[in-house]
């Protein structure tokens, strides 16, 4: 396992601990601050590891599952549970959550009509994860006007959405006329 992927997996292993200091943090001011380190230091780490696996030309497939796992735990895992602390609307989880499912689902198509998987992140994703994180620490800082931060994170995942499904039906048509073609 190369040091980008040994980086991810950290990651993947703080989800619980970020999990537990948050839900147990009601009342525990300290709690909720270990929870917003271990958060922090995910979000630099994804920044790290990224950074690494290009510059080292340590890009792999298992880096390609393991990256994007981790941000997906981490930032569903942050949502739910500042949800259930009655700290975010569930309307903001909603949009994130479904997006997420739908690019899941196309990309399964995709493999399935393609057998093939090679689809890269967005400007517009990263844009958009950018954002999740924004609002997640935002809303940890327990900042005024989180409202803005929610809005903002929305339209972006919406937006990123809409690009993703594009890029995929681009895909499965390029896939479909070189088929037809043959």
């Amino acid at each position: 396992m190369n040091f980008a992927n040994k980086i991810s997996t950290f990651r993947i292993l703080s989800v619980p601990f970020f999990i537990a200091s948050l839900y147990y943090s009601s009342g525990r001011e300290s709690l909720r601050a270990v929870a917003l380190v271990i958060f922090i230091i995910a979000v630099f780490s994804d920044a790290i590891d990224g950074y690494i696996a290009r510059k080292t030309q340590q890009k792999s497939q298992a880096g390609l599952v393991l990256d994007p796992l981790a941000d997906k735990l981490l930032l569903v895992s942050a949502f739910i549970c500042l949800y259930m602390l009655g700290e975010f609307p569930f309307w903001v989880i909603l949009v994130v959550i479904t997006r997420d499912v739908i690019i899941t689902l196309g990309a399964v198509v995709i493999y399935m009509v393609k057998h093939n998987l090679n689809i890269s992140s967005s400007i517009s994703g990263k844009i958009a994860t950018l954002a999740q994180m924004s609002t997640i620490i935002a809303t940890l800082l327990r900042l005024q006007f989180l409202h803005i931060f929610w809005w903002i994170t929305v339209i972006l995942t919406i937006i990123s959405g809409i690009i993703y499904v594009m890029k995929g039906f681009k895909i499965l048509y390029a896939a479909d006329n070189s088929r037809n073609n043959s």
